[in-house]
């Protein structure tokens, strides 16, 4: 998954420039957050989070739900944001603000569950206590930039914590709204505060801050091993969701018609711009020409347009410079199996495209975050997993056949955190959610998504005769 935090190029922006994908028109600019400007912001979270901490959980739950309802109440205000700044089609702006509400509803739930235990020892009781980390800084993307957003943001204040989110660069509108939202509903001034700016000035502040107790990043690879090292040097805690180039795997058993019906739905949401994408198809050599016979039309069939359209199914690339990403790896006039439209005129728009793979090469094996897919055809099962292994990724991936037993056969066998059979479906805010390899460190969402922003402690009261608890 790609982010612009990379090395400073040049002398730090004052302000960011936001331009709209689909006509290339400034939408607005926003002032960045300086260093000074983070460490006041870590002095108010401070503040905010003890007192955060001692409310009592049923009144923290409460104020969460609030957040959740003032969400809801602006549904399709965040959802137009998003498509002026992301180039979303309007349906998936809709949903991603939906998951925004929907993730905060299901933490909230969680405050009251989490609970510590109780350790049969000898000569005493022994209980453990959840206790929130402190202050959290969430580095979020512009693929998806709201719900990633909350994925870190929802658990971490539900545990107890406040949360500092810089937003990508190009995206910081709808978590700036969200930060509004927040203080509407009640949340404590200095809790949840949006810190925009560039990473390399802004997130970099923030990571080597002494008193931003975790690091939530979700970006390419490739900067979270620098945030990683970073954090290293206060040993502090890390979750990393990175890059993915994730298997479709086709076999020879299945349901042609539904796999190949699926599969550009699986590589061109968000214009491939996507962790999950399933970028890589495998497809049993004996159905590999009569998948490419079903695939071709369901590709085009795929309507790129407008995305404040709400009959358009796929939008532009978020920025020229993923744009010229994109063209890198596959020049716009490479020999392709299948090529989509764009609309003409402005805007950063690339087609749906279906190249012939071969094992190893660069579009086989590396994250293109675009709307491209590659082919390769393979043997038997044993191959099929090889190659889906054959990356130094492991987010997620599909199986397609009507035998059971191979279907979880092959889902163990693929390195990855998140396989579906006969499905693309992967994401979920009540189930688990992260890599394996160098696509991550740690797991988001899911029913222990609020442990990972707690420490654990361990009181020992000692029952022994003779005791002061018996004095």
């Amino acid at each position: 998954m790609q982010h612009d935090h990379a090395e400073p190029s040049g002398p730090p922006a004052d302000e960011l420039r936001i331009v709209n994908p689909a006509t290339e028109e400034l939408i607005t600019t926003v002032p960045v957050t300086t260093p000074q400007e983070v460490d006041a912001a870590v002095t108010r979270a401070v503040a905010a989070q003890k007192a955060w901490a001692a409310l009592a959980p049923a009144d923290r739950a409460r104020l969460l739900r609030r957040f959740a309802t003032a969400v809801d109440g602006h549904i399709e205000e965040l959802a137009v944001l998003e498509v002026r700044e992301a180039g979303h089609p309007l349906g998936n702006a809709c949903w991603e603000a939906g998951n925004v509400r929907d993730l905060l509803d299901y933490a909230a739930g969680g405050v009251e569950r989490l609970t510590g235990t109780q350790i049969p020892v000898a000569d005493g009781v022994d209980i453990t206590f959840a206790e929130p980390l402190g202050v959290v800084a969430v580095i979020a993307p512009w693929n998806f930039p709201m719900p990633i957003a909350a994925w870190g943001t929802a658990p971490a204040l539900a545990a107890g914590n406040a949360v500092l989110l810089k937003p990508a660069e190009a995206t910081p509108l709808t978590a700036l709204r969200l930060a509004e939202l927040a203080l509407e509903a009640g949340l404590p001034e200095g809790l949840f505060q949006v810190l925009p700016g560039e990473g390399p000035v802004t997130g970099t502040a923030l990571v080597e801050h002494p008193r931003v107790a975790k690091v939530v990043f979700t970006g390419s690879t490739a900067v979270g091993k620098r945030i990683m090292a970073r954090c290293a040097a206060f040993v502090k805690r890390v979750t990393l969701e990175l890059g993915g180039k994730s298997p479709n795997i086709v076999f020879a058993d299945a349901d042609l018609e539904a796999a190949a019906a699926a599969a550009p739905g699986s590589f061109l949401d968000n214009t491939g711009q996507d962790c999950c994408a399933r970028s890589r198809i495998l497809v049993q050599r004996e159905v590999h020409d009569r998948f490419l016979e079903l695939l071709e039309p369901a590709v085009r069939a795929v309507r790129v347009g407008n995305p404040a359209d709400s009959t358009t199914d796929m939008g532009p690339l978020v920025s020229a410079r993923q744009l010229e990403r994109v063209r890198g790896y596959v020049p716009e006039d490479a020999p392709a199996l299948i090529r989509g439209s764009v609309p003409d005129g402005p805007g950063y728009w690339y087609p749906a495209t279906v190249l012939a793979g071969t094992p190893g090469e660069r579009t086989a094996v590396e994250e293109i975050f675009g709307p491209v897919a590659v082919v390769l055809p393979f043997e038997d099962e044993d191959e099929a997993v090889a190659l889906a292994n054959d990356t130094e990724y492991g987010l997620s991936g599909s199986v397609w056949t009507r035998d059971g037993a191979r279907a979880l056969r092959v889902a163990r066998g693929v390195a990855a955190g998140n396989l579906s059979v006969n499905s693309h479906s992967s994401v979920r805010y009540h189930t688990p959610f992260g890599g394996y390899k160098q696509s991550g460190l740690g797991r988001e969402l899911g029913p222990d998504a609020l442990a990972a922003f707690t420490e654990t402690k361990n009181v020992f009261i000692s029952t022994e005769p003779g005791t002061e608890a018996d004095q």
